[in-house]
């Protein structure tokens, strides 16, 4: 086991200074130009293609917007159906951290816990406080849970995050699948109509193409827009939850009076190998 003295000698001599890097708060660019993008490569094929086909038709979008919208529905809650907005929201604006400086972080943490005892957590609170995430989880610590207590609490907090957020997007997954099917449901409808009126061979040319119109929003609605969504908040997610493993796995370690260099190992087998740091070395 490293003593205190051998880990003067890795170069982490003199008590290392806590300095927690708030959460940066950023819109999505990329989501946004994607989306914005994609429409607009549509929108240009349209504008510079050699007809005067209308486009728009209102009462096509109603099917397919609202139709999406309420078949959805059935197969999820209301409350469900209301959480998805707000994790939207996140979605496109969300909290930024890089995992090696979180990790270097909960590392400065850990090894001031080892040389001076985890009640040094109380004079960093105001600094633990610039990132919730560590200041909630390090209270743990001053409060005095056990390591067990400590896995146990934020690991069903982890748990529950990643569950509503796989549920979200399972909501936006079944409304990507549905909306195609929303616009062929409109097709046919103006197939009938279409065919109910071929008295008037005139007519039969404009009324195909406004038939074929649902079938073109549910396509751009579910495979531009939603299902490309639902990956993003899945990626997020991920991301989210691994940010709080470490957290997690930090604060255990801490209540636990282990060794910092066993945590860098931790933390390392959770980050990507790009973002594994070297603490000791």
């Amino acid at each position: 086991m490293t003593t205190d003295a051998q880990l003067s000698a890795t170069g982490q001599g003199n008590d290392p200074v806590v300095k927690i890097r708030p959460p940066r708060s950023s819109a999505d660019m990329f989501t946004l130009i994607g989306a914005f993008g994609s429409l607009a490569l549509i929108a240009g094929a349209i504008a510079y293609g050699q007809s005067d086909a209308s486009f728009l038709d209102i009462p096509s979008i109603m099917i397919v917007v609202l139709g999406t919208i309420t078949a959805t529905s059935i197969s999820y809650t209301g409350e469900e159906m209301r959480n998805v907005i707000g994790i939207l929201g996140s979605t496109l604006a969300r909290q930024i951290r890089k995992p090696s400086v979180v990790a270097r972080q909960l590392m400065d943490i850990a090894t001031l816990c080892r040389k001076k005892g985890t009640l040094i957590l109380s004079s960093l609170d105001a600094e633990l406080r610039r990132d919730p995430l560590i200041y909630r989880a390090m209270q743990l610590v001053v409060d005095g849970y056990t390591g067990d207590d400590i896995d146990r609490v934020l690991g069903q907090e982890i748990d529950a995050l990643v569950d509503r957020h796989r549920r979200s997007a399972s909501i936006l997954r079944r409304a990507s699948e549905i909306a195609p099917a929303m616009g062929l449901i409109g097709t046919l409808v103006g197939l009938v109509q279409m065919l109910a009126s071929l008295d008037d061979p005139s007519s039969i040319g404009p009324a195909m193409a406004l038939a074929l119109l649902t079938t073109f929003y549910g396509a751009i609605m579910g495979l531009v827009l939603l299902a490309p969504l639902a990956g993003k908040l899945e990626r997020n997610s991920n991301d989210e939850a691994m940010i709080r493993i470490l957290i997690m796995n930090a604060a255990v370690s801490i209540a636990r009076q282990e060794n910092p260099r066993r945590l860098e190992m931790m933390l390392n087998s959770d980050l990507p190998p790009d973002e594994r740091i070297k603490y000791f070395d």
